[in-house]
């Protein structure tokens, strides 16, 4: 998209500092991350990377969709920049298409943007501005619940048989676990999870889940699961046998139920 205005990107695993370092070049104006990543969870460090933006003269911009403020505030972790798709936690019900950048200061170069934005039309309308801010009012409750609910649920796929990998970084097993306590305040409401047999097996759980809606998108009050390679198309790197979660706000025993009523019905599936 940006190659006619001349500007060029590296993709770098951002979990790798020196592989961030040695991406660097003369002409690098921004480092930017998502942190918890999509759809591999994967933890950056924020502080490491601005850090390492700024000993170069770049900016560094963090997409902070995810976590929400509630979880984690990148601009006092150094961050310059941060962004978020208000669709989703923010504005936490389903039912509004919106976008925020946030800066650390309201510098000249934050000015270009403000004014980009403006004279684009990329304005959203008075009644999704009023969507946004009702869902604000109860980001901080509603983050709570999305964030315990998603650690039961995570607890209980990461023991079971037919799943063989659970993405969430509030689990022990996380390798992000270290990074993800010193910058969060919790695990968040998003995880993933690999199904033995590939996309056949994720396909036939997806399929027999009841309470989850099969759908994409994320943040809402209701829990979603969907598989993330068939949604991102021939050329997604994600792994085939990945469901992507965003769990809820429903009782965590009945999203745990569900899944479990799921899991035995893919199992005797396919056992046939």
């Amino acid at each position: 998209i940006m190659t006619p205005w001349g500007l060029q990107a590296s993709v770098v695993d951002m979990t790798n500092l020196d592989a961030v370092r040695a991406a660097l070049r003369p002409n690098t104006r921004l480092v930017w991350l998502e942190t918890p990543s999509n759809p591999l969870l994967k933890i950056s460090d924020i502080a490491g990377l601005a850090a390492i933006a700024h000993g170069a003269g770049a900016r560094c911009a963090v997409d902070n969709t995810w976590a929400t403020p509630v979880l984690q505030q990148p601009l006092a972790l150094g961050a310059d920049l941060v962004m978020h798709s208000t669709t989703k936690y923010l504005g936490g019900h389903s039912d509004v298409l919106g976008g925020a950048i946030v800066a650390r200061e309201a510098d000249p170069f934050f000015e270009r943007v403000r004014f980009i934005q403006g004279n684009g039309g990329a304005v959203p309308s008075p009644f999704d501005c009023w969507l946004i801010l009702r869902g604000i009012r109860s980001l901080a409750y509603r983050m709570r619940g999305h964030a315990e609910n998603a650690a039961r649920v995570a607890e209980f796929l990461s023991a079971q048989p037919a799943i063989e990998r659970v993405y969430y970084p509030g689990l022990a097993s996380h390798p992000g676990l270290a990074v993800a306590a010193r910058q969060m305040r919790s695990g968040g409401g998003m995880l993933s999870v690999e199904v033995r047999g590939g996309e056949p097996a994720a396909m036939a759980l997806a399929a027999r889940v009841r309470l989850f809606t099969r759908a994409t998108s994320l943040g809402g009050v209701e829990s979603l699961i969907e598989h993330r390679a068939s949604v991102e198309g021939p050329e997604s790197r994600t792994p085939p046998g990945l469901l992507r979660i965003s769990v809820g706000l429903e009782h965590p025993d009945d999203l745990i139920e569900d899944l479990k009523q799921a899991l035995e019905q893919a199992s005797e599936v396919s056992l046939d």
